[in-house]
């Protein structure tokens, strides 16, 4: 057996199938991040443990949860409330786990938007460290997200998750995408300074992981990338075959693409309001020691 760990802030409309979905498991434990809304109250009615933290960044929370909240299994798996466990999906982590190859295991995720699976323009199979042993990974910050960091090998799953990545409505999910792109906009500057693309990786990675990192790395310089992440999506990958839903989620990542470049030229051009009330601060001593006059308040 193994335990769930499931992540929440203000999930009160999906938190309850997420946690029937992972009572397949003995000892689910919701680590919350201080809700505003009824998640923990609907959470509470399982049982299931709740324990709160104050969000600090997504790979700290994780980090936090598998060093301080104690496990009944030794394996755990990580669901976010929009995700769900399946009975396959539960039935291989449970032949994975018996296994002594790997220390974890990546497992694809299925992106159901407007009502549908989206599975051409969302890069199927895209993989998430999900299922592994709590004492060989933890998580590192990366853009709005999270990076593993793994003590061993790894493995891949066959069996899917679905991922309801907008379940609480469009204004929710724009609301979040603009938040996550000021962070995606900073890990692009830092990705650019730091070094080039891993051309070997991007053609000869061992695992779709690796050439995913490496064509993420290359896609941050390219020009136009709004444009060209909609005509890759949409074109080459075949979201058109997903009909209206998959012109929109298209659609959507492109404009999404935009507004970290928006943030990026923001974060390069616009003077900082701190640096801006310095300098006012030192003009103005400099007017006092020019003239030894104090400045009008």
């Amino acid at each position: 057996m193994f335990s769930i760990y499931i992540l929440t802030y203000n999930e009160e409309i999906d938190i309850a199938a997420c946690i029937e979905s992972a009572l397949l498991s003995d000892d689910v434990i919701v680590v919350d991040s201080c809700s505003s809304d009824r998640t923990v109250e609907i959470a509470s009615r399982y049982p299931v443990r709740v324990v709160q933290h104050e969000f600090e960044s997504h790979g700290r929370q994780r980090t936090w949860m598998l060093q301080e909240i104690p496990t009944k299994h030794e394996w755990v798996y990580i669901l976010e409330a929009d995700e769900r466990m399946t009975q396959a999906l539960f039935q291989e982590c449970l032949e994975a786990i018996g296994s002594q190859n790997y220390i974890g295991y990546y497992v694809a995720e299925r992106v159901m938007f407007l009502g549908q699976w989206i599975r051409r323009s969302t890069q199927y199979p895209r993989y998430q460290m999900r299922l592994f042993r709590k004492d060989k990974v933890w998580f590192t910050d990366y853009g709005h997200t999270e990076r593993e960091v793994c003590d061993g090998p790894t493995g891949f799953l066959k069996q899917t998750y679905p991922h309801y990545t907008c379940s609480k409505g469009l204004s929710r999910w724009l609301d979040k995408h603009n938040r996550y792109s000021t962070d995606e906009a900073k890990e692009t500057l830092r990705q650019l300074e730091r070094g080039n693309v891993k051309w070997t990786d991007l053609f000869f990675g061992r695992s779709e992981v690796e050439k995913r990192r490496a064509l993420k790395d290359l896609s941050l310089r390219l020009p136009f990338r709004p444009l060209l992440r909609f005509i890759y999506m949409y074109f080459i990958l075949g979201g058109f075959l997903d009909g209206q839903a998959g012109f929109a989620w298209c659609t959507l990542q492109a404009f999404y693409e935009y507004l970290i470049l928006l943030k990026v030229w923001e974060i390069e051009n616009m003077p900082s309001p701190n640096l801006e009330a310095t300098q006012i601060t030192d003009l103005e001593k400099s007017n006092v020691d020019s003239v030894g006059v104090k400045p009008a308040s």
